[in-house]
C-alpha cells in the first residue's frame, strides 16, 4: 500500500533582528489537539500550490504577514500524529524577513514575539524540543527527519543533515 501522509508547512517567523520568533499560543477552541501549546505557524497544502506557496499563503493567512525572504530548513515526517494517529510529512521554514505588521491573533489563538533564546520553556509539543534547535542554528544543511508518535508522544526521533 502506498504511503500517504498528509502534506503541511510550518514556519517560524523571524522578528527583523532576528531575536524574536512569532508564535501562536493555541487556546481559542477547546477541541484543538494542540489546545495550549504554542507553534509556529502553517497548515495543509492545498492540491493547486507547491510547498512554497503553502507557507506564504499559511503565513498571510494565519498572521497576516507577505513573506518576502524565507528558507527550508528541513522536512519532517510524523507517523501516528495526533489524536487521530494521522501520518504527516511536513516542510519547516525559517521565515527571515516579510512586510506588514503580524495579527494579534488568529482562529486559534494568540499571536506575539517570544525570546528565540527562550522558547524551550514555553508549553510545545514534546516532539519540537528536538528539531526547533535545527531551525534556529548556524548550519546552512536541511535536515530531514522521523518522529513516529503514539498517544501524542514522541517515540523516537533521528535525522539527518545534508
Amino acid at each position: 500500500m502506498p504511503y500517504t501522509p498528509i502534506l503541511g508547512t510550518l514556519g517560524y517567523v523571524l522578528s527583523p533582528e532576528g531575536k524574536k520568533v512569532l508564535l501562536v499560543h493555541r487556546n481559542a477552541r477547546k477541541d484543538d489537539d494542540h489546545l495550549g501549546k504554542y507553534n509556529g505557524l502553517g497548515g495543509k497544502m492545498e492540491p493547486d500550490e507547491d510547498v512554497a506557496a503553502c507557507m506564504r499563503r499559511e503565513i498571510m493567512e494565519e498572521a497576516g504577514l507577505e513573506v518576502t525572504k524565507m528558507s527550508l530548513r528541513g522536512t519532517i515526517n510524523w507517523t501516528g500524529f495526533g489524536s487521530n494517529g494521522e501520518d504527516w510529512l511536513g516542510f519547516i521554514f525559517r521565515i527571515e524577513s516579510f512586510t506588514g505588521e503580524p495579527f494579534t491573533e488568529n482562529e486559534e489563538g494568540t499571536l506575539a514575539w517570544h525570546e528565540v533564546d527562550t522558547i524551550m520553556n514555553l508549553p510545545m509539543w514534546e516532539g519540537d524540543r528536538h528539531f526547533l534547535p535545527l531551525v534556529f542554528d548556524d548550519d546552512e544543511r536541511m535536515f530531514h527527519g522521523y518522529m513516529p508518535y503514539k498517544n501524542d508522544k514522541p517515540l523516537n526521533w533521528s535525522f539527518e543533515r545534508f
